[in-house]
């Protein structure tokens, strides 16, 4: 607020607030008073020596938007009425802590609030300032009424839903730029909002269904699940509470330092990635005995954490997608509603950090180890891909491993069954160096090499029908060969190559070679056919 000029604050405007000032007498600007309205402007004029019903003309002119609205932070709040007034709303939210706004404005509005507020109220009614970039069209100009792109937000949300619309701007927040409207990405996030009401359904139709109410009544998250209950856990759950509990903690540093973006999206990456791709397909194994489940322990262990990465990852999702989260967290078990709380909603719900000195508890090695499985159920997938398995066909496997992750695959051999489509009697996890697993290594199997010490070995029996397998690969190789015949006989062509343009003969001699590759790659698998 240095260098501040002198700032003419009226405007010959049909709209705003009509300046305060009365001039005295039928004619001229010379005599005026200042009031707050006509009652206290005529009693001034009579203190003045002015009879009782002396002639008072109000200024024309009002105020300059901006002077109107430098009084927002603190005559919102009951400025002057409740100056001084303990308990009021000016007492309790005035000054605040963090403006957020455009940085077109920053002189227009942001620096005449803090001018106004120190000047009327001896106080800065602000100490952070938060700048976002200006809402673009999607191919980065301004919007524009001329152009015809500007976006009516309130079409957007009857189309894709308040929640898609806030959380596609305030993810879209990179500092120092502006934000493109990409109706794309809004209608991603509402497939987002979408899954994320799948995963309560799933939750409170399927996985809740076998809990009486007492379970139901434990199942409240009143905190987060400590070292004691973390320890009793099976792999996959202790994976899944150590990714939440991460993420809890990078969120909440996040917020802190204004990185709202990233925020947000680290939340929408553990949702989808973490918790719905994996671990619920997980839970189902612990949940339903035809996929190897029906132990009520392991059952209850799952349900716990179902709700628990659930409640914690709404509370998260809250500040982006307000209406969704509110709507979903009061379908799921809550804990009662605490005395000093106005409501029992998730927008007055704790944060799942309330105290930074006591980190949430995680386990790097869960996380390894569950990787590892990770890496195992892919290699599977894409071996499958490879040799077009039929989808539902159930293939057998060996993993060969040691050590305690060697343990942990074998506890979770059912996961590995039903994410990876096996056949849970041929399935099998031996010793590195067993002659079990000496044995699985023969020929016409396929090696997958996960990492350093741990091997699947699929036989190819399983994979593939050899006769099927090679009437398919004649046909394909025969179309190829006449594919390659007619494209290489084109290039040879004095008429094509003399005449077309360059590029275009060169984009023909990059499709041959890739259609040769395509044939040695087809010779290649016959000849390893048995």
């Amino acid at each position: 607020l240095t260098d501040i000029r002198d700032w003419c604050v009226s405007r010959q405007l049909w709209w705003g607030h009509r300046i305060p000032v009365w001039y005295i007498g039928e004619s001229g600007e010379k005599e005026y008073v200042v009031a707050r309205n006509a009652v206290e402007a005529r009693q001034k004029a009579v203190d003045m020596g002015h009879a009782q019903d002396v002639i008072l003309r109000q200024e024309e002119d009002v105020l300059d938007t901006w002077f109107s609205s430098g009084l927002w932070p603190f005559a919102t709040v009951g400025w002057p009425q409740n100056e001084g007034v303990v308990g009021s709303d000016l007492d309790r939210f005035y000054p605040g802590t963090c403006l957020e706004t455009g940085y077109d404005i920053i002189f227009f509005w942001v620096a005449r609030m803090a001018m106004m507020g120190i000047e009327l109220t001896g106080k800065s009614p602000f100490n952070v300032v938060y700048l976002h970039g200006l809402v673009r069209a999607a191919d980065g100009t301004k919007m524009s009424k001329t152009k015809g792109n500007v976006v009516d937000p309130l079409n957007t949300v009857d189309e894709y839903g308040a929640d898609s619309l806030r959380y596609s701007l305030v993810t879209g927040v990179t500092p120092g730029q502006d934000i493109p409207l990409n109706m794309e990405k809004i209608a991603a996030n509402r497939q987002f909002a979408n899954k994320l009401w799948n995963c309560c359904k799933f939750v409170t139709d399927n996985a809740l269904k076998g809990a009486d109410e007492a379970e139901l009544a434990e199942l409240g998250v009143t905190g987060p699940i400590g070292q004691a209950e973390f320890d009793t856990l099976s792999l996959p759950e202790r994976y899944i509470v150590s990714k939440c509990h991460s993420l809890v903690a990078s969120v909440t540093e996040d917020i802190e330092k204004y990185q709202l973006g990233a925020a947000g999206s680290k939340v929408y990456e553990f949702l989808w990635d973490q918790f719905a791709d994996w671990y619920i397909e997980i839970s189902k194994t612990r949940l339903y005995e035809g996929a190897g489940g029906g132990g009520e322990q392991e059952a209850k262990a799952a349900r716990r954490v179902l709700v628990y990465i659930l409640d914690t990852s709404l509370r998260l999702l809250h500040p982006y997608m307000p209406y969704v989260t509110e709507q979903l967290w009061h379908h799921i078990p809550r804990a009662p509603k605490k005395e000093d709380q106005a409501a029992h909603a998730l927008m007055l719900a704790d944060w799942p950090q309330m105290d930074d000195a006591s980190p949430l508890v995680t386990s790097d090695e869960s996380v390894s180890h569950f990787e590892s499985l990770q890496a195992l159920t892919r290699s599977i997938r894409n071996a499958r891909a490879e040799y077009n398995v039929e989808p539902g066909k159930r293939i057998s496997a060996t993993v060969v491993a040691s050590g305690v992750l060697r343990e942990e695959i074998a506890a979770e051999i059912k996961s590995i069954v039903a994410l990876a489509k096996l056949d849970p009697d041929q399935t099998f996890v031996f010793v590195a160096g067993s002659d079990e697993a000496k044995a699985a290594s023969g020929e016409d199997v396929v090696q997958l090499v996960i990492q350093d010490g741990v091997e699947v070995y699929l036989p190819l029996s399983g994979l593939i029908d050899p006769e099927k397998e090679r009437l398919r690969l004649e046909r394909q190789k025969e179309k190829l060969s006449k594919e390659i015949v007619k494209l290489a006989g084109r290039l040879q062509s004095k008429g094509f190559t003399d005449k077309a343009p360059a590029a275009v003969v060169e984009k023909a001699r990059g499709e041959l070679s890739e259609l040769e590759d395509q044939a040695s790659k087809i010779e290649a698998s016959l000849a390893a056919l048995p």
